[in-house]
């Protein structure tokens, strides 16, 4: 299971790299200039439990740091969980924002026009089970001097797998992250739920962006007209960006996107008894 879960997150992986904001920098855990960023959130996290610091990226006054724990020395390392913490590098704050398994930092996202670009990520619930995926992104949070996450709702983001579907039921979700024209991205999921003869399916579809007057989170409900144009947008993710994109093989986006049969051209009448023009009368 953890094999096909890390092929799924390699699959998903973006293939081209946006440039990281120029406030933020990973630090180089052997260089000397990074040395009392590495001391000062080593000794923050002096309390917590963790196996080895894996990455410290430093954004104006808080470090965004992932650490990973091994349970069993001897253990392989595809069993390793991870967490994320957002760490001030002034009063030593330490907020837990994430805990899981698979976690894989993916490429630089530009949601709002003047903000700075945010940083993607996918991530598991679980290693030794039949792992959900979820889809989001870290920022830094000038309001609150730390790091945050996008479109979280308990432990849970943006769905882009998810693992024991309601019995009886034929569950299809479809996931992508779109580049509009002006370089705005969003990202949008599409879950159907087939109940066979027993109701009439129901379709689920959101956007995940967000709002333009405050740069709040905000995850819209799309239907009619708006949830039938993002079902097309989803199946053919031709403005996808590159990597990030799952369900499009799908028997529901296949059948979407069947073009409608050839109406067959109407044949001449081959009738033997066809009408024959009245003789005038004498």
């Amino acid at each position: 299971m953890a094999v096909l879960v890390a092929t799924l997150l390699a699959a998903l992986a973006p293939s081209l790299a946006q440039q990281a904001p120029d406030s933020f920098h990973w630090v180089d855990f052997n260089s000397p200039r990074d040395q009392s960023v590495v001391v000062w959130v080593t000794r923050s996290l002096e309390p917590e439990k963790w196996t080895a610091i894996r990455e410290i990226g430093v954004q104006y006054d808080a470090a965004l740091v992932v650490t990973t724990l091994r349970q069993n020395p001897q253990g392989p390392v595809t069993l390793d969980t991870f967490n994320v913490w957002s760490v001030s590098l002034t009063t030593h704050l330490v907020t837990r924002l994430l805990q899981g398994a698979n976690l894989r930092l993916l490429d630089w996202m530009l949601l709002a026009p003047g903000r700075s670009r945010e940083l993607s990520a996918l991530y598991s619930d679980c290693n030794e089970c039949d792992a959900s995926t979820f889809f989001t992104v870290f920022y830094y949070d000038i309001t609150q001097h730390g790091w945050a996450m996008r479109w979280m709702h308990g432990s849970q983001a943006v769905p882009v797998r998810s693992a024991n579907p309601p019995p009886g039921v034929t569950w299809t979700q479809v996931f992508a992250v779109f580049a509009n024209p002006n370089g705005l991205e969003f990202a949008s999921t599409w879950t159907h739920f087939d109940y066979g003869d027993q109701k009439p399916a129901e379709d689920y579809i959101y956007q995940y962006d967000l709002d333009p007057w405050n740069g709040l989170d905000r995850v819209q409900p799309l239907s009619d007209k708006q949830g039938d144009a993002m079902k097309l947008r989803l199946c053919r993710a031709q403005d996808a960006v590159p990597g990030l994109a799952r369900g499009q093989d799908s028997p529901l986006c296949q059948q979407l996107l069947k073009p409608p049969p050839d109406r067959a051209p109407e044949k001449p009448c081959k009738c033997r008894d066809q009408a024959k023009p009245a003789r005038p009368r004498p």
